[in-house]
């Protein structure tokens, strides 16, 4: 039996699994990423947690025959080369030739939140699909793009990149340097920013109890408890931001019309508190709503394992 092995490589940390050939994790190894310390030491970790996942997969590395990493920033997988990351400090950096004179064993690298969405076509809510996108709602609003079961990132590798479409003209400030871009509507960071400046303007609001009298306490749960609790701040707030996430939405179905738009980050939790309404809005306002087929919309399954086991799998989405 043969195995593969994906790299989620972060900011702060590094979490690798083994992937058996059912998509299944088996064995799992996280390190700090050591990046202000320069790529040698992210490198000498990312090779830690490889071997160390396999040893507690109990495998012999000479059974894995691909290590996928997903990491952030613009990537070059046809080259094998990091473009760019911020997060991580490097440009132009051979991150798979690296590897592979490190592992001996051969190496795909991808953009963290393209390799996220495939680990969902492989694997997960959009298994099966032809042609698929998946957003993450998190820090920022993640996305990838899967078209005839290749991840697609356009002709300059930074594809993808739904967060930064404006949805709001002359809106709130991105820190990509653009104002109004879904990310800074739609992601938790935005919810969390929505629900301050709402508690600010309501001292009475039940959301100051949920949080103990702390405005910093605040996270994507607390304007949702609020709802549940019946306030009206709170309920303002969730609806309003349940239409920021919708209009990012229709924008993409209207764009693409994949097969299925899956959805996923914590915010996800909320279940069909979230969905439900998100569906409303999509079924009223999409340009499709008279076509006989139209684009699912659900939850991502795979949660955090989603970008090891794109990765494990990424020489799939190069072979087709």
């Amino acid at each position: 039996m043969e195995y593969c092995i994906g790299v989620d490589l972060g900011g702060t940390s590094i979490k690798t699994g083994v992937v058996d050939p059912d998509c299944k994790i088996i064995g799992r190894a996280s390190l700090p990423t050591m990046a202000e310390h320069g790529s040698e030491a992210i490198m000498d970790s990312i090779v830690k947690t490889v071997y160390l996942a396999a040893e507690n997969a109990g495998v012999p590395f000479d059974k894995i025959t691909h290590v996928g990493v997903g990491s952030p920033g613009t990537i070059n997988g046809e080259t094998g080369i990091l473009e760019f990351s911020g997060n991580l400090n490097l440009h132009k950096f051979p991150l798979a030739a690296e590897l592979e004179s490190r592992l001996g064993c051969r190496v795909s690298i991808e953009n963290d939140a393209n390799a996220a969405a495939f680990g969902e076509a492989v694997a997960g809510a959009a298994k099966n699909a032809k042609n698929a996108v998946v957003i993450t709602l998190g820090t920022g609003v993640g996305s990838g793009i899967i078209i005839n079961g290749k991840i697609y990132s356009g002709f300059n590798y930074a594809g993808a990149e739904f967060g930064h479409t404006v949805i709001v003209h002359d809106g709130v400030q991105c820190n990509c340097g653009r104002r109004g871009c879904w990310e800074v509507y739609a992601s938790a960071s935005a919810l969390i920013r929505q629900t301050q400046i709402k508690m600010i303007e309501n001292r009475d609001s039940v959301m100051w109890d949920i949080v103990g009298g702390d405005i910093e306490a605040v996270n994507g749960k607390t304007a949702f408890d609020g709802m549940r609790a019946e306030d009206t701040a709170a309920t303002e707030v969730v609806h309003k931001y349940i239409s920021y996430v919708a209009c990012g939405v229709v924008n993409v179905i209207n764009i693409f019309q994949p097969d299925i738009v899956c959805i996923g980050g914590g915010i996800c939790y909320e279940g069909e508190t979230l969905m439900a309404p998100l569906r409303n809005y999509i079924k009223a306002e999409r340009f499709s709503k008279y076509s006989e087929k139209q684009t699912s919309f659900v939850t991502a399954e795979l949660g955090n394992d989603a970008g090891i086991i794109g990765a494990a799998y990424l020489h799939r989405s190069a072979q087709g």
